[in-house]
């Protein structure tokens, strides 16, 4: 038996070694990859063909069996999916790029600093900016017309809150619009002075009439805007981008780019809920290719809660008689979201407030009766009732955004009161209801970086490490639920599980190389990890010098 068996073993060694290795792209040796499979594994490499994964494994293992054109060794650094936002605006980001940032002022007068300096150089004849926040200033209360009109009392001013839900304008650009102390819209207000004039603040629909007034913008700004948002947000490590809201013109525009290189970056594309945009869309069906998807409406249904302008069932408690407003009725919301339901496609809507939230709810319960996968979102979720949690399920998603929560931490008690703060930024409470949570930042309202994200669901706190105990910590996320909300559960709230949000064999090689294991590392570390490397397709889209 001993002669007989020694050749045996010989021979399989022999054709075992000679067995050819299979041609890869890209061999990545040497990493701590955390896969975001079913059983949330762990791996060290990972071979790439025709950009997507074919395996995952010990490096030993993979080197064994494939011949890579490129292998790179990143000496034990952390590898996750490509990270998806599941709530911002890409070509919102572009634009803002292209206007006065006014983002992280702290008082009026920086503001108008701000502008100023931004017109002095370029000399426009119509002033936009966006980021400013009285909730930041030290007197909290909204700035005046007069304010702007003492600087530029011939040329129209209008700046966007952080939230996108208020304007703060000067008086040039209010008599372009039409604006008067007679101007009544629904769904919003046009704030009015001591003297019963328009103050410069308005607020939701209203902001309609100014950006009617707005300069029309060209094909190339349009490109040059989405181009810049691409390239910072693949600096922070993103590679899907659900933007939440978009006209026809700017989805043909990204669809363009795209299919001939221009714009790598894949977009999930919430329509706007404006009548020619859903008669298009709705009819001619989904849209899905690679790197573009096309099959939700993004509807509003009330403002923001910063602006008073989330809709509450009871007053606000730091402004008597006061509810908010819906910017869509709850009559229009059951209507659209029946055709939206008839036309196969995804409702998204935007609610905050506690009254919001349950007509969008029992909106979706009604268009969804029989429809079993429809996967519709409540992007925020943000005040929700205790008693409408269970309206939430694998059906109806909440799609929520961390930052909120430890941006309005300093305030949102005062607005809602301490009740109904226990059903506010309730992130735990909502993923044990629905089973899954995707999460986003909402920028430009929020910074982009995704790794603040982590640390707001995690830590609960500001970048400041403020509270020392976290907000309100029983509605944190663990790591491993927060990095599922940016990878698998995004994923699969955009029906894109099967490609998308983790690294296994078959799915895009979309990942990033992390300087930090935000898994593993003190809490205090996760909002400054950088981002080394960002992969979509097996493709470098960015690398740190």
């Amino acid at each position: 038996m001993k002669f007989f068996f020694y050749p045996l073993f010989v021979l399989l060694i022999t054709l075992s070694s000679c067995t050819e290795k299979q041609d890869v792209d890209l061999l990545i040796t040497n990493a701590v990859i955390y896969t975001v499979d079913g059983d949330f594994s762990k791996a060290e490499a990972m071979a790439i063909q025709d950009g997507k994964i074919v395996e995952v494994g010990s490096t030993s293992e993979l080197v064994e069996k494939y011949n890579a054109a490129t292998t790179k060794d990143v000496e034990g650094k952390t590898i996750v999916p490509g990270l998806i936002d599941a709530h911002a605006h890409l070509y919102n980001l572009g634009v803002t790029l292209q206007q006065v940032n006014l983002v992280g002022t702290q008082s009026k007068e920086e503001v108008l600093e701000r502008v100023a300096a931004f017109q002095k150089e370029k000399n426009s004849n119509y002033i936009l900016g966006r980021g400013w926040d009285q909730n930041d200033w030290e007197v909290k209360e909204y700035p005046t017309k007069e304010d702007l009109d003492a600087l530029f009392p011939d040329v129209p001013v209008a700046l966007t809150r952080i939230d996108g839900h208020a304007f703060w304008a000067n008086s040039k650009a209010l008599e372009l619009a039409g604006i008067t102390s007679d101007t009544k819209m629904d769904g919003g207000e046009v704030v009015l002075g001591d003297d019963g004039t328009p103050s410069g603040i308005l607020i939701d629909s209203p902001m309609e009439l100014v950006r009617n007034t707005f300069p029309p913008v060209d094909k190339s700004y349009n490109i040059a805007a989405l181009k810049d948002a691409e390239g910072i947000c693949f600096e922070l490590g993103l590679t899907t981008i659900n933007d939440a809201g978009l006209s026809r013109n700017v989805i043909e525009l990204i669809d363009e780019l795209q299919q001939n290189g221009e714009l790598k970056m894949r977009v999930y594309a919430m329509v706007s809920n404006e009548p020619k945009n859903l008669d298009h869309f709705l009819a001619n069906g989904i849209i899905k290719n690679d790197r573009l998807n096309v099959r939700s409406v993004k509807v509003y249904a009330d403002g923001a809660l910063g602006s008073r302008g989330a809709a509450l069932k009871e007053p606000y408690s730091d402004k008597e008689g006061h509810f908010g407003a819906m910017i869509t009725p709850m009559d229009e919301l059951d209507s659209l979201a029946k055709r939206i339901a008839e036309a196969g496609y995804q409702m998204n809507t935007h609610a905050i407030g506690d009254s919001a939230n349950i007509s969008v709810l029992k909106a979706y319960k009604e268009a969804l009766k029989g429809k079993e996968d429809a996967r519709w979102k409540v992007e925020h979720a943000q005040v929700v009732g205790v008693e409408d949690f269970d309206y939430f399920s694998k059906n109806i998603i909440p799609s929520v955004q961390p930052t909120h929560a430890t941006s309005d931490m300093y305030w949102a008690e005062d607005r809602v009161g301490s009740e109904r703060i226990k059903g506010a930024y309730a992130y735990k409470t909502l993923l044990d209801k629905a089973g899954i949570v995707a999460l986003g930042t909402d920028f430009p309202v929020e910074k982009v970086n995704p790794m603040y994200t982590f640390y707001a669901a995690v830590a609960r706190k500001d970048l400041n490490e403020y509270p020392e105990s976290g907000f309100r910590m029983e509605e944190s996320l663990s790591r491993e639920e927060t990095l599922k909300g940016m990878t698998i559960w995004a994923a699969y709230s955009n029906f894109e599980e099967d490609e998308k949000g983790s690294l296994e064999t078959g799915k895009f090689a979309d990942f990033v190389i992390l300087d930090t294991d935000i898994m593993t590392c003190p809490e205090a570390e996760i909002p400054n990890t950088k981002v080394l490397a960002t992969y979509l397709d097996g493709e470098a889209v960015f690398e740190a010098n």
